[in-house]
C-alpha cells in the first residue's frame, strides 16, 4: 500500500493545563455507568482539546509496543470511548432503489453468502486534528456518515502500530461498526521490528499480548496486519504463527475481535503483490479473518481468487478485493462504482481506500481545506461530493437496518459552525468537530432528497435541509419490532416562513412481522381530521401534554415554538397486533412559488405497553384497526393455504 506523499499542517498546543484536569477527574469517576460518563464528557459545553493523555499516537517501536508505553496508560478510556454497540442494527439486505419510501424490495441472504465491505480511512498520513479526543474548531474537516452500509472500519497510517483516535471509535461503534488498527512493517526500519518480533515463538506470544493489550485499553475490535518488507525465508513460520496468534487472542479476548491480513509477503518471504488469492498467500488467508487485496487486480485475478476460494471452501465474502478511490490500479473516482460491481459480480467483499478522497482533492479546485477555523465553501463542497461518490456505489453495497428501540437522532455529523440545544443557538457560538457528537446517520445517501444544513440545528451542529417535495422518500432503513402493536413517534421540525400550504410529514412504512410484502403507510403530520384506510393513514399530533415519562429528554412538547421556530410532534397509534416498522422518511409538501425551507431536526422513535396506553387520555390515543380490516387476514389465509398445499 503506497504513501501518498500529502500533508496538512498541524496546529500549536494549546495550554493543556484544564484537560489534564478534566483527565484526572474522569479517572476519579470510574463507578459511574460508562455511557453516562461518556455523555457527560461529550456534552454540547465542549471540553478543551489538546491534552496530550487524550491524544491518540501510534507506536514507532517494539519496546514501546511490549512496555506499553503510551501517554495514556494510567486513563480508563471507558470514560472517552463507547462499547461497539452489537445491537442498534441487525443484518444487511440489498434495496432495489436505496432512496424510494414507496418501495419494500429488500434482498437478503445468509450471512456466509453476503458481501462485506471493509473502509480503510488512509487521509494525508492520518493523526491530523482527529487525533484529539475533542479535535478542533475546523467544522468542515473530513467526516464518515455511510456507516449502514460497513462493516468494518480500519484507521490506516504507516506508522509502525497505528491505534484508532476516540472519535472515530465513538462514531463507528455508535452505528455497530467494529473499529480496526494497523500493524505495518515497511522500509529497513519495519523489516528491523518485524525481524525482532519473528526472532523466537516467545517473542511473536509476547508481540500478540501487547497488541491485544492495546485493543482491550483503546476499545477497538481488532488489526489489519500490512508487512510490505522482505521477511527472511527462516522467520516465515513465525510470521505464519504471529498472524494466527494474533487471531486466536483477539477472538479469545477482545470483544467481536478481527484480524485482516493484507495482500503483501506471499510464501517465499518475497514482497510481491499478488492481486489475487492463489497458492502464494493462501495461507495468510486461513490465519486470518479475511484478507485485503491489493487493488492492482484485473479480471484474471477475480477468476484465479475465485478457483482459490472454491478450492478452500471457503464463504467468498471472507476475500475484500481492494479499490483505491483515488484511481491506483482501477477505475476510481467518481468511477468507482464501475470497479465496485465488478467486485460484487464475484460475490467478493470489496476493501475501500482513501475514501476522503472527496474532501482531499477540493484543494485541486482552490477550495482552502488547510483553514483550521474551517468554510463553508469547503463544507458544503465536500458534503455535495461526498453525498453523489456514495450514492453512485450503493447499488452494489448491502445496508444494515436499524433495529432497535427506542430510537433516536438528531443527524449531528460530529461537527458544526455552532451548538444548538432544542433548536436554541449556544451562547458560545465556537464551531466544533468532535466525532464522538455524531448521531445515527441515515440508512442511503441523502441524494437529490435533503441536504445537511449548519445554518440551523435541533441538536447538535445541523439539520436536514428538505430539497425534494415531489414524493416521500427514506431516510432510515429499519426492523423496529412492535409486539403489543402501540407506537410513540416524535420529530422536531422548522419551516423557514410559516405557511399553511407548506407541510412536512414523518412517514412510516409498516407490516406484519415476517410478511414484509404487506405494507400500510402512516403519514404523520398536521391534518384536521385522522384519516385511517387499509392500506394509507394520515394522522395528526397529539394535543395537549403527554407524561413526561414518555417523552424523549431532548424532545420536550412544548406549546409554541422553541428556538429559532423549532417546533416538536408526538403520536401514539395502537394497531389491533403486532407490526414491524419497516422504513421512516420524509413527505415535503409546498407551493410551487415558495422559496421556504422545511427542516427535519430529530426524530425518536419507541414502543408501549398496554398500561402505558391506558393510562393515556382517549384524546392522544389513534387506534389503527389493519387486521380486522381484512387487508393483512387475507395475506394470512393466502399463506396458511399455500402451507397447507405444500404440506
Amino acid at each position: 500500500m503506497a504513501e501518498r506523499n500529502v500533508d496538512l499542517p498541524l496546529p500549536e498546543e494549546p495550554c493543556l493545563a484544564a484537560v489534564e484536569e478534566e483527565a484526572a477527574a474522569a479517572v476519579a469517576t470510574t463507578d459511574a455507568p460508562a455511557g453516562q460518563q461518556l455523555s457527560s464528557c461529550t456534552a454540547t459545553k465542549m471540553c478543551p482539546w489538546g491534552c496530550p493523555k487524550l491524544e491518540a499516537e501510534p507506536i514507532r517501536d517494539n519496546r514501546q509496543l511490549l512496555e506499553f508505553q503510551v501517554r495514556s496508560r494510567d486513563i480508563d478510556w471507558k470514560l472517552y470511548v463507547r462499547p461497539l454497540d452489537t445491537q442498534v442494527r441487525g443484518e444487511a439486505v440489498y434495496l432495489d432503489r436505496q432512496s424510494d419510501l414507496l418501495s419494500n424490495h429488500r434482498r437478503t441472504m445468509s450471512r456466509s453468502g453476503r458481501r462485506e465491505l471493509l473502509v480503510c480511512h488512509d487521509m494525508m498520513g492520518n493523526y491530523l486534528t482527529d487525533r484529539h479526543y475533542h479535535s478542533s474548531q475546523k467544522y468542515d474537516d473530513y467526516r464518515f456518515m455511510h456507516w449502514s452500509a460497513v462493516d468494518y472500519f480500519c484507521y490506516f497510517s504507516h506508522n509502525y502500530v497505528t491505534i484508532p483516535p476516540s472519535g472515530w471509535l465513538n462514531a463507528a461503534h455508535r452505528h455497530g461498526v467494529p473499529v480496526l488498527g494497523t500493524y505495518i512493517a515497511e522500509g529497513s526500519t519495519g523489516s528491523r521490528l518485524l525481524h525482532e518480533v519473528l526472532a523466537s515463538a516467545e517473542s511473536v506470544q509476547r508481540a500478540v499480548t501487547a497488541m491485544t493489550r492495546l485493543c482491550l485499553h483503546f476499545g477497538f475490535e481488532g488489526w489489519l496486519v500490512n508487512v510490505e518488507c522482505q521477511v527472511r525465508p527462516e522467520a516465515m513460520p513465525n510470521l505464519y504463527l504471529f498472524v494466527e496468534e494474533l487471531r486466536r487472542l483477539t477472538e479469545a479476548q477482545v470483544p467481536s475481535g478481527r484480524v485482516f491480513w493484507y495482500d503483501s509477503v506471499v510464501s517465499s518471504g518475497e514482497l510481491h503483490w499478488q492481486n489475487e488469492l492463489n497458492d502464494h498467500n493462501v495461507r495468510f488467508f486461513r490465519a486470518s479473518h479475511g484478507t485485503l487485496i491489493n487493488y492492482s487486480w484485473d479480471d484474471r485475478s477475480l477468476a484465479n481468487s475465485e478457483a482459490t476460494i472454491q478450492r478452500e471452501g471457503a464463504p467468498p465474502h471472507r476475500l475484500f478485493m481492494g479499490l483505491d478511490v483515488f484511481g491506483r490500479g482501477q477505475v476510481g473516482r467518481f468511477r468507482s462504482a464501475q470497479t465496485l460491481a465488478r467486485i460484487a459480480a464475484r460475490g467478493f467483499s470489496a476493501g475501500i481506500f482513501a475514501p476522503a478522497w472527496c474532501f482531499e482533492t477540493l484543494q485541486q479546485f482552490n477550495y482552502n481545506i488547510r483553514d483550521s477555523s474551517g468554510d463553508e465553501s469547503v463544507n458544503a463542497a465536500f458534503l455535495l461530493r461526498n453525498e453523489y461518490w456514495w450514492a453512485r456505489l450503493w447499488p452494489s453495497l448491502a445496508t444494515h437496518p436499524y433495529r432497535r428501540l427506542p430510537f433516536y437522532t438528531n443527524f449531528c455529523v460530529g461537527s458544526g459552525r455552532s451548538s444548538f440545544e432544542c433548536g436554541a443557538r449556544q451562547r458560545t457560538g465556537r464551531p466544533f468537530f468532535n466525532l464522538a457528537r455524531q448521531a445515527l446517520q441515515p440508512s442511503v445517501p441523502l441524494g437529490g432528497n435533503a441536504e445537511r444544513s449548519f445554518d440551523t440545528a435541533y441538536a447538535g451542529g445541523c439539520a436536514l435541509r428538505i430539497v425534494n417535495y415531489v414524493r416521500a422518500f427514506r431516510l432510515f432503513l429499519t426492523e423496529f419490532q412492535l409486539p403489543q402493536g402501540i407506537l410513540l413517534l416524535g420529530y422536531a421540525y422548522k419551516i423557514s416562513a410559516p405557511d399553511e400550504r407548506h407541510a412536512l410529514d414523518v412517514a412510516l412504512r409498516l407490516c406484519p412481522p415476517q410478511q414484509p410484502m404487506q405494507d400500510v403507510y402512516v403519514f404523520c403530520g398536521d391534518y384536521g381530521e385522522n384519516v385511517i384506510t387499509q392500506s394509507t393513514c394520515y394522522i395528526s399530533s397529539v394535543g395537549g401534554a403527554l407524561p413526561p415519562s414518555l417523552l424523549h429528554e431532548q424532545l420536550p412538547l412544548e406549546r409554541g415554538a422553541l428556538g429559532e421556530n423549532w417546533r416538536v410532534r408526538y403520536y401514539l397509534a395502537r394497531f389491533d397486533g403486532p407490526v414491524q416498522l419497516q422504513d421512516i422518511g420524509v413527505l415535503g409538501r409546498r407551493p410551487d412559488q415558495s422559496t421556504s425551507d422545511a427542516y427535519i431536526g430529530a426524530i425518536y422513535v419507541h414502543g408501549l405497553q398496554p398500561n402505558e396506553w391506558e393510562k393515556l387520555q382517549p384524546s392522544h390515543r389513534i387506534n389503527i384497526p389493519l387486521y380486522s380490516q381484512q387487508l393483512w387476514r387475507q395475506h394470512e389465509i393466502i399463506g396458511n393455504s399455500a402451507a397447507d398445499r405444500a404440506a
